[in-house]
Formats: C-alpha cells, structure tokens, sequence
C-alpha cells in the first residue's frame, strides 16, 4: 500500500509539474515572445490553466481520486490539441479549417527540428497529464476492490 501511495505520489506530481511547465510555456509564448493566440490556443488554455490548480490541490492534500477530472480536461485538450496540429501539418485539413478570426490557427510561430509547434508541445502535455491520470485512476481502482 505504501509503494503505491508513493507511486501516486509521483505521478500526481509529474501532472502538475507537467501542466505547471505548459502554462508558465504558454504565457511564454504569449507575453515575453508576443505571439498572438489563436482560438484554438484559447481553447487550449481554458482547459490547461485549471489542471495546475487543480493538480497543485490534490498534489499537496494527496487526493487521487481527482485524477478521474483530470483525465477528462486532459483528454478534451488533446483532442483540440491534436485536431489544431493537423490542421497545421496536413493540408487536407488546413484547407478544410474555418477560419478563426485574427490570428488564423494554421500559422505556426515556432516550427523545431520541422514538426515541434505549439499545439503538438500542447499535445505532448495533454497526453503525459492524461497518462498519469489514467494510472493514478486504474491503481486507485485496483485497490479499492
């Protein structure tokens, strides 16, 4: 019981560095480097910025059973996180893609090594948040039976 409190432990912090590291990158990005978000972003941020307080609260007073919401915010941003990166990389979709206002969620501000923009470093944050959630719930699950 104990190695598995402190496993949880761990991954519960893991989500919150996690989702610590994608805001702090966004207001970045957004603030010091002046990029304009799109919609998309927004949407992205509405459901990455409660994940640090929410994973800050259950971090600290050890509440796993907050990883069920957590997995839900984490899955629905990666879903739009996942569906603004190809409509960045696959021209099939970005030419399907409504627009989104000023600043069109096709543009690309940072491009690394050729594939690293924005929404796939949201991504990527999404999916480790959802990971971690995913086996905090399994292992809470597993215990209470």
């Amino acid at each position: 019981m104990e190695s598995t409190n402190s496993r949880n432990d761990n991954l519960l912090f893991f989500a919150w560095a996690t989702s610590i590291i994608a805001m702090f990158g966004s207001l970045y990005f957004s603030e010091i480097k002046q990029f304009e978000p799109c919609e998309l972003c927004w949407y992205q941020r509405i459901l990455m910025y409660p994940l640090t307080v929410i994973l800050g609260i259950a971090t600290v007073k050890k509440h796993y059973w907050i990883s069920m919401y957590s997995m839900v915010l984490s899955a629905i941003g990666a879903c739009i996180s996942g569906y603004h990166y190809l409509i960045q990389k696959i021209d099939f979709f970005s030419e399907a893609a409504p627009s989104c206002g000023r600043v069109p969620c096709t543009g690309q501000y940072i491009n690394w090594l050729g594939f690293i923009t924005i929404p796939f470093l949201a991504l990527t944050a999404f999916i480790i948040i959802f990971v971690c959630s995913l086996l905090i719930w399994s292992k809470i699950r597993e215990v209470s039976k």
